[in-house]
């Protein structure tokens, strides 16, 4: 099993960049790939990026193709996700989750965290 923390979020201006953190506060974050989600208000949750355990493999919604970038360091327990060039649109909880094999579909995760908010006002 795995806790996830989410760190990072905050207000920006539209055209900024935030860089989120997921730290396992609890078990071993390399054992399992990673996604991010994210939900708007009033809107499904819904799938943002993913990484394989190792980091060589990764994978973008095309929402977010060329201004976002997930990594990791699995020497810190820790997945990033680096957000440049913010839209209002963006706005969001952002949550990240872990399975052994890693979809883009919720239903496919293990293990939740509790979600961090980004704003990005106009």
């Amino acid at each position: 099993q795995v806790q996830l923390v989410e760190s990072g979020g905050g207000l920006v201006q539209a055209g900024g960049s935030l860089r989120l953190s997921c730290t396992a506060s609890a078990g071993t974050l390399s054992y399992y790939a990673v996604a991010w989600f994210r939900q708007a208000p009033g809107k499904e949750r819904e799938f943002v990026s993913r990484v394989s355990r190792t980091g060589a493999f990764t994978d973008y919604a095309d929402s977010v193709k060329g201004r976002f970038t997930i990594s990791r360091d699995n020497a810190k327990n820790t997945v990033y996700l680096q957000m440049n060039s913010l839209k209002p649109e963006d706005t969001a909880v952002y949550y990240c989750a872990a399975a052994r094999v890693v979809g883009t579909d919720v239903r496919d995760m293990d293990y939740w965290g509790k979600g961090t908010l980004v704003t990005a006002s106009s």
